[in-house]
């Protein structure tokens, strides 16, 4: 295993996530538009991934451990300034999964995000918008007859348990906001 890559991978998810606490607690998150510390973060980030995937491939499990693939997905889940980069992830991700050298769960994500971004329906169901109300609700789903079938093959519950969980996590957000009130 590449501990030093490994610790780096971490190293960045940690610091995407500590930007992102600074932001939300400091009251610039969420807004409408892609916050301008966050975006040169995401690209700073994406840009080392890139430099990683073009010498040792995609940062699978086998090479890095699981804690260190995922923050490799991370990355580029947040790569949203470069839907090619995303798409390109999508194709090592499909192949890392085949070979069981990543989790299911980080294809479905990110194949969900790039199809969202670039406007054709997910695939997976794991990309949410919220209704008029402010309750979570999937954005549009190709075959959605068939989704359950395909979450299930990588690791996935249930398109309806997970709408419950996130509608549970919203109802605690509006409670908390509430007694804080």
């Amino acid at each position: 295993m590449d501990q030093h890559l490994a610790d780096e991978l971490v190293g960045m998810m940690q610091e995407d996530q500590r930007v992102l606490r600074q932001l939300f607690d400091s009251g610039e998150l969420p807004s409408e538009s892609y916050h301008p510390r966050m975006k040169s973060l995401h690209e700073q980030h994406a840009g080392r991934l890139k430099e990683i995937i073009s010498s040792d491939g995609w940062p699978g499990m086998s090479q890095v451990g699981e804690e260190a693939a995922k923050a490799a997905w991370l990355v580029a889940q947040h790569s949203v300034s470069d839907p090619e980069f995303m798409a390109k992830c999508v194709g090592l991700l499909e192949d890392a999964v085949a070979k069981k050298d990543v989790m299911g769960w980080q294809l479905a994500f990110l194949q969900d995000r790039v199809r969202t971004l670039t406007g054709k329906l997910q695939y997976y169901g794991t990309q949410f918008d919220v209704d008029e109300n402010g309750w979570p609700i999937p954005f549009p789903i190709e075959d959605s007859a068939t989704v359950n079938e395909r979450r299930a093959r990588l690791g996935l519950n249930s398109l309806e348990e997970r709408q419950e969980q996130m509608t549970e996590q919203a109802r605690k957000r509006r409670a908390n906001i509430e007694q804080t009130n």
